[in-house]
């Protein structure tokens, strides 16, 4: 079964502050519940081809992965994969200007997972559901404190 959750926010500060700061992995750990740590393996900058190592605690289990950074766009488009281990996967983030100002932002992971992780993709959209929507709201959070 194939994983694919979507979810979107308005943010009230510029677009180019958002997706500055959402896009530098050095920043995950702050606004993203389930992410423990970060290290880039490369040179901390944001470009094609960078590759940056996450731990994450999901559904009690701990999981650590590398993300490549594919496609990277400032203040409009980043992209993330990683193929390694059960959960295959790749992390979205779109920003455009919202009507009447701030920042519409949205955030989609896909992937495959295979075995146990397979077995468990419907437990696993549920959650990555609502681990995204909280994740939005706290970077909104931080954003209009910063922004307001």
């Amino acid at each position: 079964m194939k994983v694919d959750v979507t979810t979107m926010t308005v943010i009230d500060a510029p677009r180019e502050a958002v997706a500055a700061y959402a896009s530098d992995p050095s920043n995950v750990p702050e606004w993203y519940s389930n992410i423990s740590s970060v290290e880039w393996i490369d040179e901390p900058v944001v470009t094609p081809g960078a590759r940056v190592a996450f731990v994450a605690h999901f559904l009690g289990r701990r999981m650590a992965y590398t993300y490549t950074l594919t496609d990277v766009q400032p203040g409009k488009l980043l992209v993330m994969r990683t193929a390694e281990g059960p959960f295959p996967m790749e992390t979205r983030y779109e920003w455009t200007d919202a009507p009447g100002g701030g920042t519409h932002m949205v955030l989609t992971n896909r992937g495959e997972p295979s075995g146990f992780s397979g077995m468990a993709a419907p437990l696993m959209v549920k959650a990555m559901k609502h681990a995204t929507k909280k994740d939005l709201s706290r970077l909104k959070a931080l954003m209009e404190e910063r922004h307001g």
